[in-house]
């Protein structure tokens, strides 16, 4: 799975419950606890980019790139006809909605702080490291209820 599948996914979901929005901060953050809970659940990457400790939190280069000419606006993102539901299973289906239900809610300087109290980014962030999926799914395993 790519990371900008999630992406899309995310955005679009955004839109069709007629949120505030998903900056680029904000969807970096989201990513991150999507990619570590499914570590965590599944004991396998959601996608194959990299997330790295940079100094705003977690964060998908491949991903960063893509939209950071939206600076710190709204990413503008109307559906493009892909077919999440032969994407993903349905597992990985209630995963997303529930990372965005309980992430989503919160600004993108909420997640991004609350990212910075957590062990991934504290351990990596000084020379921006990669953030390896062990690390992550040990982490998110003590998050699991």
């Amino acid at each position: 799975m790519e990371a900008n599948t999630i992406a899309k996914y995310f955005l679009l979901k955004a839109n069709a419950e007629e949120d505030t929005g998903i900056s680029n901060l904000k969807l970096q953050k989201l990513l991150y606890y999507a990619h570590g809970f499914h570590l965590a659940i599944f004991d396998k990457p959601l996608f194959d980019e990299e997330i790295y400790a940079w100094q705003h939190g977690p964060v998908c280069p491949d991903i960063y790139h893509i939209y950071k000419h939206n600076g710190s606006n709204v990413i503008e993102y109307s559906d493009e006809g892909i077919d999440f539901n032969s994407l993903f299973n349905d597992e990985q289906l209630e995963l997303l909605d529930e990372v965005y239900s309980v992430f989503g809610q919160y600004s993108a300087w909420k997640l991004r702080n609350m990212t910075h109290e957590e062990p991934t980014w504290i351990n990596n962030e000084a020379e921006a490291l990669l953030i390896t999926n062990t690390e992550m799914k040990e982490y998110f395993k003590t998050r699991l209820n």
